[in-house]
């Protein structure tokens, strides 16, 4: 299954978005089912989110541990 993660899991407190992936919480929880449909259109919007939302380049942040790939 496609992911965006790249094991930079944060959520900024202004956004409501994940640091590293820039999905919401309810796009992470709901993840693994969604379709495949659905997980592409989320991942479409994902680089203009980020730039919207002003979040940092991810490639500057500390790696963490990520629950969704840790799970599957």
């Amino acid at each position: 299954m496609q992911s965006p993660c790249i094991h930079i899991c944060s959520i900024d407190a202004r956004s409501g978005l994940c640091l590293g992936c820039a999905r919401t919480l309810e796009e992470i929880g709901a993840w693994a089912t969604l379709g495949d449909q659905g997980r592409a259109r989320i991942m479409t919007q994902l680089a203009a989110r980020r730039i919207r939302a002003g979040l940092p380049d991810p490639s500057r942040l500390p790696l963490q541990s990520c629950q969704e790939e840790t799970a599957s």
